[in-house]
């Protein structure tokens, strides 16, 4: 049996949120990493559910290919999601090195 397109979306929807609220609650900026990558993850599947249940365009009596765009997009989506992190990590390890913590309690410079 195949999932369904509102399934797919329920599970995007259910990681959206579960994030969200990572983002909100937790204090340690790593934590707080992960969960803006998982809002991009349910975000990314969100876009891949609709270009797969897109119905097939019909051509007279033939049918065409699917469209992939989505899935394209997708993949740039993690390719520049690599380069987050990447950035996102250097960023974390240079503020950890000059303040010696991670918790976004403790980290006030730009508070007036």
């Amino acid at each position: 049996m195949y999932a369904s397109l509102n399934e797919y979306l329920i599970i995007s929807g259910l990681l959206f949120c579960i994030g969200f609220a990572g983002v909100i609650l937790r204090k340690n900026i790593i934590v707080i990493f992960m969960c803006l990558e998982l809002m991009l993850a349910a975000a990314s599947l969100t876009l891949v559910a609709f270009t797969r249940f897109k119905p097939f365009q019909q051509e007279g009596a033939t049918t065409t290919l699917p469209d992939y765009d989505g899935q394209m997009l997708v993949f740039f989506i993690i390719t520049v999601a690599a380069a987050e992190v990447a950035v996102g990590l250097a960023i974390i390890v240079a503020l950890y090195r000059s303040r010696q913590t991670i918790h976004t309690d403790d980290l006030d410079a730009l508070k007036g």
